[in-house]
């Protein structure tokens, strides 16, 4: 394990009004080009490996801030079966289809089919510039505002629980870790959360980062 910095200040303990305030300034208003030179990815952690650059996937993720008192962040568990990241912690989001009438429609329509979020509880606040995995994938990232009271159903297929973290944990520096794993020859360092039994990691951990670094960096 290697903290980042423990010495950090923790993030301010906003309420949902401050957080919405602070989002729609601090967030893109319109979804982000999928060609920007500088967005974040899997591959800013490991400069001499080379970026990803070329054949990836467009994909979409709803990063769903619960406006409770305090505000959390909901996640899900993904079940152990599935093809590509089994077990892992995820934002609830998938591939964007060619019906889908953006990003932001797709990761709607993704939270509606894993974890049945309905779509009146969720305020869309703005997006993060597009994530690169390195396992093929160009992901952007929709920051919503989630209102209290909606029940959810997690589909059995992909998600196996379905949980929230405290917002102040999260976007908290000094709990961004930075782990390693021997992968495709090479020794890969990601960013990782550790939240009681929760081990959050990869591009989840890596949206988390920059969420942080897009709302409480100057």
């Amino acid at each position: 394990m290697n903290p980042l910095s423990a010495s950090n200040m923790a993030t301010p303990d906003l309420d949902a009004a401050s957080f919405e305030r602070l989002a729609r300034a601090r967030l893109l208003a319109n979804p982000p080009l999928l060609n920007e030179p500088q967005s974040p990815g899997d591959d800013d952690l490991n400069p001499t490996l080379g970026r990803f650059a070329s054949g990836l996937r467009h994909a979409a993720v709803l990063v769903p801030v619960v406006a409770r008192s305090p505000l959390t962040v909901l996640l899900t568990a993904r079940t152990d079966h599935l093809p590509s990241h089994a077990g892992q912690i995820a934002f609830p989001g998938g591939k964007v289809e060619t019906y889908d009438a953006g990003p932001l429609a797709a990761a709607l329509r993704e939270a509606r089919e894993e974890i049945a979020l309905d779509e009146a509880f969720i305020e869309p606040v703005g997006y993060l510039s597009p994530y690169r995995t390195g396992t093929g994938y160009i992901i952007t990232p929709s920051v919503a505002l989630v209102r209290p009271g909606f029940k959810l159903t997690a589909d059995p297929g992909e998600v196996a629980d379905v949980f929230e973290v405290p917002f102040t944990f999260l976007m908290n520096e000094a709990n961004h870790e930075i782990h390693s794993r021997h992968w495709k020859g090479a020794e890969r360092r990601f960013y990782a959360m550790s939240y009681g039994e929760r081990y959050i990691w990869g591009a989840t951990a890596g949206i988390i980062r920059t969420l942080y670094r897009r709302l409480f960096e100057a």
